[in-house]
């Protein structure tokens, strides 16, 4: 049975080899090191030579100061970017498909989605131009009175954040959502229409429930990775600034920092493998969740 599928398959089977394969180096390979975590690395000796320690580099981070922080940070900022980022995307989504021009969608379209092509690096520079010592918005604010160091005030730093984010992935995501809302078959919407139905109602009883499905899926697969943060975000915007650590540091930073200083590469691997742990649990306990409030909305 299997041969015969695989043979009925084998064209949409070879499409996907190439991605089978990044995934199978970089994912599944790589799990063999998860023993890195559990010693202590002496180069001299070797990775499979050095002593173990158990779990005394867990022992390390969980003891360390800015545990609690780095943790609180990265959980904080991820579920508010899953809440907002989806929230903004189905809006963005939805409205795009009340574009009737063809023309203007494509516009639309390039204009949110070219900023997912951005590295951190470039849009660190772009945010610096904007709110540095010398930037747009600095010189605007000190032309009215108003003098502010960006880059040294750490309230706002949550809020930019959040807004880079959402202006850098906005596109891609809403894109994902708007070709499901291009799925729905257009006799609901007809019938709908027939029934008096506004365009509010046919959003709110046809298009968000056909596209939960979907929602769910993408917000599962991000609360997977909710314990692990985008290092370009959190290390190049905010420019390693010490004074925005308290709002700026994640687990990923952190780890970052914290080999490049002591060049403890257990240590590092210990947090790793914590936080792919973590979000396998959260996964799991989400998808549990989700079957048991509506089955069909469940991942697996």
């Amino acid at each position: 049975m299997f041969y015969q599928n695989y043979r009925k398959n084998i064209q949409l089977s070879m499409l996907a080899l190439p991605a089978i394969l990044l995934i199978f180096i970089f994912s599944y390979i790589p799990m063999a090191g998860a023993f890195i975590a559990f010693k202590s690395i002496n180069y001299e000796l070797g990775l499979f030579h050095s002593p173990w320690v158990g779990f005394e580099n867990f022992k390390f981070f969980f003891t360390s100061s800015d545990a609690w922080l780095v943790v609180r940070n990265t959980l904080s900022y991820n579920i508010i970017f899953i809440v907002v980022g989806t929230f903004l995307s189905v809006v963005f989504a939805i409205l795009l498909n009340e574009v009737l021009s063809t023309k203007l969608v494509k516009i639309y379209q390039t204009i949110f989605f070219f900023p997912y092509f951005f590295s951190w690096i470039i849009v660190a520079y772009m945010v610096f131009a904007f709110i540095g010592p010398y930037g747009i918005i600095s010189m605007a604010m000190a032309k009215m009175g108003i003098t502010t160091e960006f880059y040294t005030t750490t309230w706002i730093w949550p809020f930019l954040l959040t807004l880079i984010n959402i202006w850098k992935g906005l596109g891609y995501v809403s894109i994902i959502f708007y070709a499901g809302i291009l799925g729905i078959s257009q006799e609901y919407f007809e019938a709908a229409a027939i029934d008096g139905a506004t365009k509010f109602q046919m959003v709110r009883n046809i298009t968000i429930p056909l596209l939960m499905p979907l929602i769910m899926i993408l917000s599962l697969l991000s609360i997977g990775k909710i314990f692990y943060s985008d290092f370009g975000l959190f290390f190049f915007v905010p420019r390693e600034i010490g004074q925005l650590y308290p709002v700026t540091q994640v687990i990923d930073t952190y780890v970052y920092r914290m080999l490049r200083v002591s060049g403890d590469l257990g240590m590092s691997s210990a947090v790793g493998l914590f936080q792919s742990t973590m979000g396998f649990i959260v996964v799991m306990l989400s998808n549990y969740v989700v079957r048991k409030v509506n089955d069909e909305n469940k991942m697996f």
